[in-house]
């Protein structure tokens, strides 16, 4: 009886040890310092500060383009390897890098910068410029012997040499395979031969407008709107062809610039040539001022007067 009691107080006494330590390790865990949670990235869309833009020029003469540099130190006339999604290039700086805000979208859409070019892509970049002068002397060569009415406007070899491009203008369909295989045999590269319209020719060759300046297609403009001579008439400019046609032979792209204003003073005003009658004038309407914001009628003895339009819309 005396052991058996002396075993159960030791089982009593161990338990109650053991159930204290539970509860001493319970209580040193609560006060241990809670580790610092890592701040939540910040998703893409929020960056620290604005990219860097570098304007950039494939040949001189070329139309220049922009592209995003990360932390390189690149000045006019360097000559750096540029990525795009389709294939590798190399370009010269035209102007400094700038800093310039630019949305997820935009700045995913632009090329990047990668690198310096190496004294071998340097040389590399030269040889095809002489390969393209070669190429341009065959390719008229060989289309005025097969008698291709074509007129041939740029020639491009790809940086890593993997083909050639032919831009050319024709009246209408040209049939040039053989002039392909011609062109495959004495140069011993791919070909691809690219119509394009007289709009685009001028961009890539670029020259001055009756403005003064340079034309819009070499500099900035990329997407070609048909433009009609409504909208020269809408806006009262003289139809003569030699006022309102580009040195692409078609109507000036700026015209399109402002249409949307004349549009807009317009829609709410009687037509030209339409016949109004106000408290004081009688006559037709001859045209619009969209600068002094104004119209201009015509009475029956044949004087003109130019009423302000806000004027005009309170007699309506």
């Amino acid at each position: 009886m005396g052991r058996s009691h002396k075993k159960n107080k030791e089982k009593k006494q161990k338990k109650t040890q053991k159930n204290n330590n539970r509860k001493e390790n319970k209580k040193n865990f609560s006060e241990q310092p809670k580790k610092k949670e890592k701040p939540a990235k910040k998703p893409e869309t929020q960056r620290q500060g604005s990219p860097e833009v570098v304007e950039l020029v494939f040949r001189e003469g070329y139309s220049g383009f922009h592209a995003v540099v990360e932390g390189k130190d690149l000045k006019p006339g360097d000559l750096v390897i540029v990525e795009f999604p389709e294939q590798t290039e190399i370009a010269q700086v035209v102007s400094a890098p700038v800093s310039f805000p630019l949305s997820r979208e935009a700045l995913e859409a632009l090329p990047k910068v990668k690198r310096l070019a190496t004294p071998k892509e340097i040389t590399r970049h030269q040889e095809n410029l002489e390969f393209e002068e070669k190429a341009w002397s065959i390719c008229e060569q060989l289309a005025q012997e097969q008698g291709l009415e074509m007129k041939l406007v740029r020639v491009e070899r790809l940086f890593d040499r993997s083909k050639v491009i032919f831009y050319y203008t024709a009246d209408g369909r040209i049939d040039f395979r053989q002039l392909v295989k011609d062109l495959v045999r004495a140069l011993r590269t791919r070909i691809e031969m690219r119509q394009i319209g007289v709009r685009h020719e001028a961009g890539m060759i670029g020259g001055i407008g009756c403005c003064g300046r340079e034309i819009c297609c070499a500099t900035f403009l990329r997407k070609f709107d048909p433009v009609s001579i409504k909208i020269a008439k809408e806006q009262s400019l003289p139809l003569d062809p030699v006022k309102i046609s580009g040195i692409c032979g078609r109507l000036l792209c700026c015209l399109l610039f402002e249409h949307n204003v004349y549009a807009e003073l317009s829609a709410s005003l009687p037509k030209i040539g339409k016949k109004v009658s106000l408290s004081e004038i009688q006559g037709r309407v001859v045209r619009y001022n969209i600068f002094r914001e104004s119209v201009t009628i015509e009475t029956a003895e044949g004087e003109e007067v130019e009423i302000p339009v806000e004027d005009f819309r309170k007699e309506l």
